[in-house]
């Protein structure tokens, strides 16, 4: 076992090479530990030379020009398409490139204003991030839908006796998150989707915080969309990516229109370009994209399994640590029920005070640690767990044991100041 541990830390260290930002000294010179990765990750040099060629080498739009530049930009954006839906186990007319998960969210949601009808039923969880909450609370307000909620067992994981209750004949889309962005959960998707085709509703499943952490095969989910985001997985913001069966692909009317999502157009009407350019409308993210398949490409060289071995092994050691401190509390499952996520609050524990999250933060963040605090966009979530906010500390490739003894130690400091 220690000798895998040890190939492991080998690994990380191999991959921190390729990350420029990782040797930035903040606050007074100290070394940067960022551990907000699930808000957004870092990009190795691969990605950021594939952006810096095409800004430098290939600038112009795509699919417009019949001269040089236009045909290569056009070569490398349908390439970063082609390895990004191979990536999830998608045919090539199967992704659409989005500018976020947010997106991807909302195209399925206006997509479903003319499938919705006064009492038919929307089911999301209580584990739902703002992103996939709002735009279908918006659909129920367009359409006099209703919303109802897969519930959970003590906060740690869906309850899957609560979806076969709450998923009818009357349930049109169920949508919820592969793996929660607060608790580190994973979602039993395949049996979630089971249970929605038995009612023959559509699956929606936000994989914002699973794609970049663990391999996904939407044709083994059988989910009829599935959502992510690009610079969550080393690519650059503004990329992503929203998933469709093509034949529901078809039947879905675009969020936006206009240029190159068009086949042909006359003063009175228009006709849609084929999939997946039906929803690409106007002049795409040409760099974030060709940098989003660059992303993968770097993924693909590690493989999904060792992404996945490295973030259960730092989860699981983060966790251990965490319990040695009686003054903490984590929410959420155990290490093997959760991705590289761990909340947390500083309890101070017995006649200790709360330490609101917003002060562990800043003060990780002069020892040069980069945490997240706050309700992370899921604020329903926490007034349902009563507690104001939690600190979020949540891990990648290239994230060492070291940067978690020294958050630790960090949590001692907070504790001494607050409650000595």
């Amino acid at each position: 076992m220690s000798e895998q541990y040890n190939s492991l830390d080998e690994s990380i260290n191999k991959y921190r090479e390729d990350f420029p930002i990782l040797k930035r000294k903040i606050r007074d010179n100290k070394t940067l530990v960022y551990l907000d990765n699930a808000a957004t990750t870092q990009k190795p040099i691969q990605v950021i030379d594939a952006i810096s060629n095409y800004y430098s080498n290939v600038n112009s739009n795509v699919h417009r020009g019949i001269h040089a530049l236009s045909e290569e930009a056009s070569e490398l954006y349908e390439s970063a398409h082609q390895v990004t839906s191979d990536f999830i186990g998608a045919g090539f007319k199967e992704l659409i490139f989005t500018k976020n998960t947010t997106e991807g969210l909302n195209i399925v949601a206006n997509g479903f204003l003319d499938r919705l009808h006064k009492g038919d039923e929307i089911v999301l969880s209580r584990f739902e991030h703002h992103s996939n909450l709002v735009p279908f609370q918006q659909l129920a307000h367009k359409t006099g839908a209703i919303i109802k909620f897969i519930e959970t067992e003590n906060y740690e994981m869906l309850d899957l006796a609560s979806a076969e209750k709450v998923i009818t004949d009357k349930t049109k889309l169920v949508s919820f998150p592969h793996m929660s962005n607060v608790l580190g959960s994973i979602s039993p998707v395949k049996e979630l989707t089971k249970i929605a085709h038995e009612h023959g509703a559509s699956v929606l499943v936000d994989a914002a915080q699973s794609v970049p952490h663990m391999k996904v095969d939407v044709k083994d989910i059988d989910c009829e969309f599935l959502a992510f985001a690009g610079h969550k997985m080393l690519a650059p913001m503004g990329s992503g990516g929203l998933y469709g069966k093509e034949e529901e692909l078809e039947k879905l009317s675009p969020l936006l229109f206009g240029g190159d999502m068009i086949r042909s157009v006359s003063f009175e009407d228009a006709t849609w370009n084929e999939l997946p350019w039906k929803f690409e409308a106007g002049t795409p993210n040409v760099g974030g994209g060709i940098g989003l398949g660059a992303a993968v490409e770097y993924l693909n060289d590690i493989g999904m399994d060792k992404v996945r071995k490295i973030e259960h092994y730092l989860t699981d050691y983060a966790m251990k640590r965490l319990a040695e401190l009686d003054y903490i509390t984590v929410y959420g499952p155990p290490a093997d029920q959760r991705g590289g996520v761990i909340s947390f609050n500083v309890n101070g524990g017995k006649n200790g005070i709360f330490v609101h999250p917003h002060d562990v933060s800043t003060i990780m963040d002069e020892e040069g640690i980069a945490i997240r605090a706050g309700h992370h966009c899921a604020q329903p979530l926490m007034e349902a767990m009563c507690v104001p906010a939690t600190s979020r500390m949540s891990f990648y490739i290239y994230n060492t044991k070291e940067e978690i003894d020294l958050t630790i130690d960090t949590l001692e400091s907070v504790q001494k100041i607050f409650n000595s």
